[in-house]
């Protein structure tokens, strides 16, 4: 148990310093896109190539990196990784339905600077968006005051100026639907088959992320019974550590992956269960933290589980992966019983599914806010029964 997982908290560059080279079988990560999203600073730039060139140093010969990206900065992430010494194996795409445009309306940005005011319309507050953010209240004041007098005042669409006419209806960014992931491999000398025979890294486990077909994978397990834990093929987890699979059975993973929301089903009709489903649950974001209070703020190695407060954390975290996904993630590039680095942990849903999966988990994290809440998701996991102990 005691050697199931660590997180460190601080600089992920002095910190993979520290770690033993050839020491991890996979680096899973969803780090910095580069975009400053919601003005946060850690979000300033993709990391440098000294950060993958750590990444390579620690990682055993043949192992693979899978790192997300944002859809405008994907190319330098995907470079920087290269000039670290990566071999670029592939790249993922993750679509999902859930993405919201950050659109800038040109036509209202021209009443505004011509210094014409719209029609002021009354809008009833969505339940979605007027009273919670990832399960906490939303106090902000023209929030509150929406939800004391069930609606709030916005410029309505009808533009103010002639000028405005003319642009009526156009905007500066499309929605947001897939995020590109890395795939790349570390260089090995030999062959694939020995590196795999004397480090367990350089292949991707197929038959472990095969998509169901006909509704299910049925898995066999190693006595020859079917694998009761294995679901159907939009959304399920067809981990085979432990088992092997019937011939012909289960679509080969592809580089395309997606969440089942009507959109991404609508638009891949029947042709959608050809691929792997990673489904977010409600609870997922939150699991772990409720009723547990905030660890002291300090530098940790193992982290565990005592001395917590009263104080409930939830997950703040604005960029949280489903663990469903990540989970897969892990189990694509991670031999049985290997060691999942992620070098960017923020809420913790690498190390949550790494250890789901029966992996160890080294996690960093910079932000003294968010390895709380990592450290919280990841021991819920770890302090469950397992029924074969693969560190011990």
């Amino acid at each position: 148990m005691e050697n199931r997982y660590q997180l460190h908290h601080g600089d992920c560059l002095e910190v993979l310093k520290t770690l033993p080279e050839c020491s991890v079988d996979a680096v899973v990560t969803d780090p910095p896109y580069g975009l400053s999203f919601m003005g946060k600073k850690w979000d300033y730039d993709v990391p440098a190539v000294e950060v993958w060139q750590e990444c390579l140093r620690v990682l055993k010969p043949g192992g693979h990196l899978l790192a997300f990206a944002g859809t405008r900065t994907q190319h330098r992430m995907a470079v920087r990784i290269e000039d670290a010494g990566f071999e670029i194996r592939d790249l993922i795409a993750w679509v999902y339905g859930s993405g919201f445009p950050k659109s800038h309306d040109i036509s209202k940005a021209i009443d505004k600077e011509a210094g014409a005011e719209r029609e002021v319309v009354r809008v009833k507050p969505r339940a979605a968006t007027s009273g919670t953010m990832a399960g906490r209240s939303d106090s902000r004041p023209w929030i509150e005051k929406s939800r004391e007098v069930g609606y709030h005042e916005v410029a309505g669409s009808i533009p103010a100026t002639e000028a405005a006419k003319q642009w009526q209806g156009w905007g500066t960014a499309l929605k947001p639907a897939f995020e590109p992931v890395t795939m790349a491999r570390k260089p090995f000398a030999s062959t694939v088959a020995a590196n795999v025979l004397e480090h367990g890294t350089g292949g991707l486990n197929v038959d472990g992320c095969r998509v169901g077909t006909d509704g299910g994978c049925r898995m066999l397990d190693g006595d020859g019974g079917f694998d009761a834990g294995c679901v159907n093929a939009l959304g399920g987890h067809l981990n085979s550590t432990r088992s092997h699979r019937e011939p012909g059975l289960g679509r080969w993973p592809a580089n395309f992956i997606h969440d089942g929301s009507e959109e991404a089903t609508g638009l891949l009709g029947d042709a959608a269960r050809f691929f792997y489903t990673a489904k977010a649950s409600k609870s997922d974001r939150d699991e772990g933290c409720d009723g547990m209070g905030a660890a002291p703020r300090q530098d940790v190695g193992a982290l565990r589980d005592g001395g917590r407060e009263s104080q409930p954390l939830a997950n703040h975290h604005p960029t949280v992966k489903p663990t469903d996904l990540m989970r897969y993630l892990c189990r694509l590039v991670t031999p049985p019983g290997g060691i999942v680095l992620d070098p960017f942990t923020g809420s913790g849903s690498t190390g949550k599914a790494a250890i789901l999966e029966g992996f160890r988990f080294i996690g960093i994290e910079r932000e003294a806010e968010y390895i709380e809440i990592a450290r919280a998701r990841i021991q819920r996991e770890a302090d469950k029964p397992r029924q074969l102990d693969l560190f011990d």
